[in-house]
């Protein structure tokens, strides 16, 4: 029977049966120690809610970072992975299938730019490849390797290979990695007159930029910012690459994070909202970079699985509903709502900002750096929550989250903080 957390009252996390206890234990023992996960055991979700394996509820503002665009266990989604489970798992791209196709022709036709899609695994893979891809569009113009400069910025989070870590620039995600790939830059978000010193010298070759960065502090690219880079890719002949991995698909209230500036790009990339948590990745391309790469320029083994295509056909249709937008955009100012409530109370926020249900609550000055602290009571008070750096706390539900777990969600926030604003 399911242990729901009272309303405004903590239940410690830390106290777990014996058999999760094995279980944590062998999470110490055997992973290569990269992550440090809450010390409970999650069991299953349905929508926005999960339980724990001693039968304790939380509502999920959390949806995997991002990922579960649709909630735990979409009967939807299940359906089409069952289906799909039955038929045909795995073909490598040797040879050609129906699900991937299908939704390499959906994604363009809903991509309001592209002309061809190349499917991987996951965001990281995604913007290794449009990397390369820059790189190669570069080469085949004739540009020297020095000309072939990729313009990244200060707070943005690109992924974790070599290649993607360097365009990554944060110096805590690189270091220990030297030496890094040559050929990037890096300056300051939202600020063009940093970018248009950046690209004076003619050398770069593309901009890789978040229209909303997530883990550098749930930022917006500011009014302006976005169109002043695509007039200056424009004017130094280079590309204008839009990293909508976590921003993207509904996130911001619209399918695709850039079209709230109206400014669109030469290659896009998305990740894990396009599965609703099964891994999948995708670089769109538009037509000035859509034929650079011919046969073995680039490929993998996974990408364009036929289960993974199967649940992102449905994911990305259901994603682009007017209704599920709406719903994204009404549930956003619930939460908007409820985050200046708690400040009113609490003073605990310096100031809340982001797109649609992509929101970061800065913390203020007494309470900064103390993020994490806040993520360990909010699960104690039954809500998953994430962070992004020290001084953010990160709310990134699923797009199709309901009144009453926002309303729940927002509870148990409360109480949490209340608990945090007394530590």
């Amino acid at each position: 029977m399911a242990l729901p957390f009272p309303s405004g009252a903590a239940v410690s996390a830390t106290s777990v049966s014996a058999e999760s206890a094995a279980l944590l234990a062998l999470a110490d023992r055997y992973y290569v120690p990269v992550y440090r996960p809450r010390r409970i055991v999650l069991e299953r979700g349905q929508g926005s809610r999960v339980w724990d394996s001693e039968g304790r509820d939380y509502i999920d503002f959390s949806a995997g970072i991002a990922v579960n665009s649709l909630g735990h266990a979409d009967p939807e989604l299940v359906a089409a992975l069952q289906t799909q489970a039955t038929r045909l798992w795995h073909t490598s791209n040797v040879f050609v299938s129906e699900p991937p196709l299908r939704l390499a022709e959906e994604l363009v036709a809903a991509s309001a730019f592209a002309e061809r899609v190349y499917l991987c695994n996951s965001g990281t893979e995604a913007n290794e490849a449009a990397i390369k891809l820059v790189r190669k569009w570069a080469a085949t113009a004739g540009r020297p390797p020095e000309r072939r400069v990729i313009l990244t910025f200060h707070g943005s989070f690109h992924g974790r290979t070599l290649a993607a870590v360097t365009a990554t620039a944060q110096p805590k995600y690189q270091q220990g990695y030297e030496p890094l790939p040559g050929g990037f830059r890096y300056c300051d978000y939202n600020d063009l007159a940093a970018a248009e010193a950046a690209m004076a010298a003619g050398d770069v070759a593309a901009v890789l930029v978040e229209p909303v960065q997530g883990e550098g502090g749930v930022v917006p690219a500011a009014d302006g910012f976005l169109a002043g880079l695509r007039a200056l890719c424009g004017r130094h002949d280079a590309l204008l690459v839009y990293d909508e991995i976590q921003c993207g698909m509904g996130r911001s209230g619209k399918l695709w994070a850039w079209q709230n500036d109206g400014v669109a790009p030469d290659i896009l990339c998305i990740a894990k909202a396009l599965g609703a948590g099964f891994p999948i990745g995708a670089m769109l391309v538009g037509a000035r970079a859509a034929e650079t790469w011919q046969f073995g320029a680039h490929g993998t083994t996974f990408g364009g699985n036929p289960l993974a295509a199967a649940v992102a056909r449905v994911a990305l249709r259901r994603l682009a509903e007017p209704e599920l937008l709406a719903n994204v955009a009404r549930q956003a100012a619930a939460l908007r709502r409820g985050l200046a409530e708690i400040n009113d109370s609490l003073g605990l926020f310096e100031q809340v900002r982001g797109r649609g249900l992509m929101l970061g609550a800065v913390l203020a000055k007494p309470w900064r750096g103390k993020a994490g602290a806040a993520l360990d009571l909010a699960a104690e008070h039954g809500l998953l929550l994430l962070q992004a750096g020290p001084d953010v706390l990160r709310l990134v539900p699923a797009l199709n989250i309901g009144d009453d777990e926002v309303a729940t969600g927002l509870q148990r926030l409360t109480a949490a903080l209340q608990a945090f604003a007394k530590s």
